[in-house]
């Protein structure tokens, strides 16, 4: 009986370790299944992401290589605009006007006669354009200070 009783009890506490082998292995089976939804979503979370950040990445790229073609552009235009002829002349009459105004402020009797030599000067510059003293310097040279060829001298060179 010894043995009987040593079977049955070890027959019983195998049928008991195997039904919670299998009630073990059914609850594992279940926290992997939601381990692996937990895990494939979090995938998808994080493939989702690297790609808007990668799309971001590129616009952000693009948008930066414009700016720089841009900003290329506009070095270089601005570059040609301060070669553009008359861009020195301007510059130096800004020059000259600050010069002006300096010695309008501080020479005392120098702006009086700086202002009517100026009001002067415009209304001879206005007439040159306007009226028949337009017409005159058309017509006639204005004086230089070139020297006359004698006509003896142009008779020697043609000999």
């Amino acid at each position: 009986m010894d043995f009987k009783s040593l079977l049955i009890g070890l027959g019983i506490g195998l049928v008991i370790s195997l039904i919670v082998y299998i009630w073990q292995r059914i609850g594992r089976s279940d926290s992997e299944k939601k381990s692996k939804t937990e895990i494939a979503r979090l995938k998808n979370m994080l493939a989702d992401r690297m790609d808007i950040e990668s799309e971001g990445l590129k616009k952000i790229k693009a948008e930066n290589d414009e700016l720089k073609k841009a900003n290329e552009n506009l070095r270089i235009t601005n570059a040609a605009l301060s070669q553009k002829p008359g861009r020195a002349e301007v510059q130096r009459l800004q020059i000259y006007q600050q010069a002006v105004d300096r010695l309008v402020i501080n020479s005392p009797g120098f702006g009086a006669a700086w202002q009517s030599a100026l009001k002067e000067s415009e209304e001879e510059f206005a007439k040159t354009y306007t009226g028949t003293q337009a017409f005159w310097k058309k017509i006639l040279p204005g004086k230089t200070n070139a020297k006359l060829i004698s006509s003896s001298d142009v008779v020697d060179e043609q000999d």
